[in-house]
């Protein structure tokens, strides 16, 4: 069930930093989309070292707004993204082609810079199949294994 926050305006970018818009929300997205990251603990186990209290709250947020969805019992739940956290892989996308740009340290991976160069539409689409098939995966032997 998605909540409705209150908002401070009705501008677009406003509305994305409500959802996302703090320290750690995109580095939970990114675990779950390119990381295969799917358990509280794997989370916490991410080079940036989370605290369990701010993770807790922003998987809350995040189901809340309906980015996410938690699978199974609150100790043992697997988190997987929604419609609409999936629909942020080009955001994402972008926001790694961007830091690569401007920050010479960057861990990025280089052949996924270049291909993000050579064709970025074509790597969001691929990218998007292979989320969306992983889901339909994990969602069927969920299925299976409660049935």
């Amino acid at each position: 069930m998605v909540k409705r926050q209150e908002r401070r305006s009705d501008c677009p970018i406003s509305f994305a930093l409500e959802t996302f818009g703090d320290t750690w929300t995109l580095l939970i997205i990114r675990d779950l989309m390119f990381k295969n990251k799917r358990t509280f603990l794997e989370f916490v186990r991410s080079e940036e070292r989370i605290a369990t209290n701010i993770l807790a709250k922003r998987l809350r947020d995040l189901e809340n707004a309906g980015v996410i969805r938690k699978d199974g019992p609150e100790r043992k739940a697997t988190y997987r993204l929604t419609k609409k956290g999936t629909d942020l892989l080009p955001i994402l996308v972008e926001m790694i082609a961007w830091s690569a740009k401007y920050d010479p340290d960057t861990a990025a991976d280089r052949a996924f810079v270049a291909r993000i160069r050579r064709n970025k539409q074509e790597l969001i689409e691929d990218l998007h199949g292979t989320v969306i098939q992983e889901h339909r995966l994990r969602t069927s032997a969920a299925g299976r294994a409660s049935g």
